[in-house]
């Protein structure tokens, strides 16, 4: 487990100035109002759109996939709103990495944080069941208020990223684990302790059933959350956050444990998932990573890709 991020002398290599001199751009922002952020994000993210083409088309695809039943203009708007989302997801993570305790308490409203307390009074650990939501590190942050757990996240290949990464999250955490570290999250949950996990993206076919996910029938959909669930004794806890409408703060809810699970059958458990996370994008959508290629792995019988 990662708890302590590791600051060495090659951090400092002329290589990587040029992103020292962007962070401490991006540091100076945290002077800025939480409203001004988030209209320079806004900003941003619609230059992103025009320039990033690529990851526009793959979230328009997504966006056609998943809601076939929206109108062209209703999809291109939902379009335009998530690359502005998106942007300001930049300054989220920004203000959950850098923010003091105190003004993230100015800036936040929880709810429903006693169902984790009465697990882990109990001697139960949790999994937090979260989507990839736009302020999904302010999530961790706020949640880390009143209960740091244990992040599960996927380490960076550039070591200046990595770095922050770690830095960051450790603010809101006790430690990190590799997502692929199976034996340390099931340790954790034992303990017992909260852990967090994502289940509403592409991993490629190990692991996975093709199941329904919104307007696609066969998703690749990995079956962790019940192995997890099953070898660390766990509850499983919905999770959702969302920036507020006037983008003055940021609100968590806090679902109560999922029952009967794990049931008997991992499949079932997954279609049982897929729709808690249908539930959870669709309290708002445009605050949604849209732009990850969520369908790119197709089942043996329909190999052709649905993002030509």
């Amino acid at each position: 487990m990662v708890d302590k991020a590791q600051f060495s002398a090659k951090l400092c290599h002329p290589k990587f100035w040029l992103m020292w001199f962007a962070v401490v751009l991006v540091r100076l922002t945290l002077f800025l109002p939480l409203r001004w952020q988030m209209k320079l994000g806004s900003a941003l993210g619609r230059l992103v759109k025009r320039l990033a083409k690529g990851r526009s088309k793959t979230a328009q695809r997504n966006l056609s996939l998943c809601f076939p039943n929206l109108s062209a203009e209703q999809q291109q708007n939902l379009l335009d709103k998530n690359f502005e989302e998106t942007g300001k997801a930049v300054f989220d993570t920004v203000n959950a990495w850098w923010w003091s305790d105190e003004k993230i308490q100015r800036h936040m409203t929880i709810s429903g944080q006693h169902h984790v307390s009465d697990c882990i009074d109990n001697g139960t650990g949790v999994i937090l069941f979260a989507v990839h939501c736009l302020p999904l590190e302010m999530g961790a942050r706020i949640f880390g208020q009143f209960q740091p757990g244990i992040g599960v996240y996927r380490p960076h290949n550039n070591p200046v990223m990595e770095y922050l990464q770690v830095k960051g999250r450790l603010r809101s955490n006790k430690g990190l684990v590799p997502k692929r570290d199976l034996r340390k999250m099931v340790k954790s949950l034992r303990k017992p302790d909260v852990i967090w996990y994502t289940a509403d993206q592409d991993f490629g076919s190990s692991s996975a059933v093709f199941i329904p996910f919104f307007g696609v029938e066969q998703a690749a959909t990995i079956t962790g959350a019940t192995t997890l669930a099953k070898l660390g004794r766990a509850k499983v806890l919905p999770f959702f956050v969302e920036r507020n409408s006037s983008d003055s703060g940021y609100n968590i809810e806090i679902m109560p444990p999922l029952d009967n699970f794990p049931g008997d059958n991992e499949t079932d458990d997954a279609i049982r998932g897929n729709k808690i996370i249908e539930q959870l994008i669709d309290k708002n959508r445009s605050q949604y990573m849209w732009l990850h290629r969520r369908f790119k792995t197709r089942p043996p019988e329909k190999p052709g890709s649905l993002y030509q």
